[in-house]
């Protein structure tokens, strides 16, 4: 299709170097989130949470958002997570993505070097709703039906 039109974001990055901070990288052709570094070493004890920087800024365009995500594998391998997570980062945030990382695993500690990935970062396009107030919202078939209301995992 040679009529396609390119709609992949440049995102402006800029990384602090005297920290050793990395930019943000895709590991595999086709991954949807790039690779976060931390540029400290970070020792974490169960149950503990630390906020950890990553050296890096950006300029994330009007009409899109930044989620920062855990990774999977440090997840299932140490039970390293994030509190907040996915964590948002609006398109007129520039200050540092600093990593708000916890240890869910209740007896072990958690080591990381400084340049270990420790998240993900997806871009996503934004659809901005309009909120319209009204006295009574339309019927569904689900209704008011919350948690657990459809089933049995």
């Amino acid at each position: 299709m040679a009529d396609q039109i390119d709609m992949t974001p440049e995102i402006e990055i800029a990384t602090t170097v005297a920290a050793g901070a990395t930019a943000p990288h895709y590991a595999m052709p086709g991954d949807a989130g790039a690779d976060l570094s931390t540029t400290v070493e970070v020792d974490l004890a169960p149950g503990r949470r630390l906020m950890v920087p990553t050296g890096v800024r950006v300029a994330i365009p009007d009409g899109y958002v930044g989620f920062i995500n855990p990774r999977s594998g440090l997840a299932a391998r140490t039970g390293l997570s994030i509190v907040n997570t996915p964590g948002t980062i609006d398109s007129g945030y520039r200050g540092e993505l600093r990593i708000l990382l916890i240890n869910t695993d209740p007896s072990h500690p958690i080591h990381l070097d400084a340049g270990d990935r420790i998240a993900q970062l997806v871009i996503i396009p934004v659809v901005r709703a309009r909120f319209v107030p009204v006295e009574e919202l339309p019927p569904s078939s689900r209704g008011e039906s919350g948690y657990g209301s459809t089933g049995v995992a």
